[in-house]
């Protein structure tokens, strides 16, 4: 009979069981996701912040191993302002919508499509995924009309429609391209870029790319990654979850103000077609992706369907 060991083994200093219990928290989600497709956009602070865009680029390899399919949208707008200060041009914004002329308009392109699309794009495929890098001028992804604000003067009350130059809205978004990478290992990683009625490049806020992209796959979710933590109540209060209905309701109310507003709309608009729910989520968080995905509780704000 062997005797009875008096001093077992200590376990190891790493938290082994800590990380088994983690994984074991993410199965359900793992097999509920898996399959499914994420839009994703990416903007923000994440996005200059070097450590964070590498551990994005992580949390998107990771999804695809476990079987999501994400579509990633990207932002670019402080680097877009600091280039056409270089170049001495001169910008100004109406509704969040930057103003764009033709010298404006071919800085934008070469920012986005350029340099932010391929960085982004290098991250991914440096992590070991398989990343394409893509503008919605390619194969005719994004169609758009031109877009217009409004404006009443508060004198005669007369309203004055307002020229954004070559600026668009997503009119027609064609899913067929986006299906072939969901049938393969590739990330398709998208500037938002678009065609116009006649053949001239538009510049789209990404915001409204992501919306309209998730709407046309049927995506599972639409993830915005945000600088704020999601919506915040009248007392300051983290609001988890909310209905497209109670979001609108908040938006009219001043609850939801300034650059909120739009992207709020923008998850109301996808909850309204095919996507289950669109979420807000602050990008400065680590691994914000995949605490929203694979934990019970998530983070950020959750816009559902009525």
């Amino acid at each position: 009979m062997s005797k009875k060991q008096k001093n077992p083994p200590k376990p190891p200093d790493h938290d082994w069981l800590g990380q088994a219990a983690v994984l074991s928290e993410a199965m359900p989600f793992m097999q509920r996701y898996a399959g499914e497709t994420f839009v994703i956009k990416f903007g923000g602070h994440a996005m200059g912040d070097e450590r964070l865009a590498d551990l994005f680029a992580r949390d998107i390899v990771l999804l695809r191993q476990i079987g999501v399919n994400p579509i990633i949208v990207h932002g670019g707008g402080p680097q877009i302002g600091d280039m056409l200060e270089r170049l001495k041009i001169k910008s100004e914004f109406i509704d969040g919508l930057r103003v764009t002329d033709q010298a404006t308009v071919n800085v934008v392109e070469m920012v986005l499509s350029g340099s932010i699309n391929k960085q982004i794009v290098s991250d991914i495929n440096a992590v070991g995924g398989f990343a394409i890098g893509l503008s919605g001028k390619d194969g005719n992804l994004i169609k758009c009309i031109k877009a217009t604000r409004t404006t009443r003067d508060p004198d005669s009350n007369i309203e004055k429609v307002l020229d954004l130059g070559l600026v668009g809205e997503p009119k027609e978004i064609n899913p067929h391209i986006l299906t072939l990478f969901d049938e393969s290992d590739i990330t398709p990683v998208i500037a938002p870029i678009g065609t116009g009625p006649d053949g001239e490049t538009l510049n789209i806020n990404a915001d409204t790319v992501a919306g309209a992209i998730a709407s046309a796959v049927g995506a599972k979710r639409l993830l915005m990654l945000t600088d704020v933590t999601g919506v915040m109540d009248s007392a300051g209060q983290l609001i988890t979850d909310i209905t497209a209905k109670e979001a609108k309701g908040l938006i009219e109310d001043g609850t939801i103000s300034g650059g909120m507003i739009p992207k709020i709309e923008t998850c109301i608009q996808a909850v309204k077609g095919d996507v289950e729910g669109a979420v807000v989520i602050d990008g400065r968080v680590e691994h914000a992706l995949l605490i929203e995905v694979f934990t019970e509780g998530g983070v950020g704000t959750l816009i559902k369907p009525d």
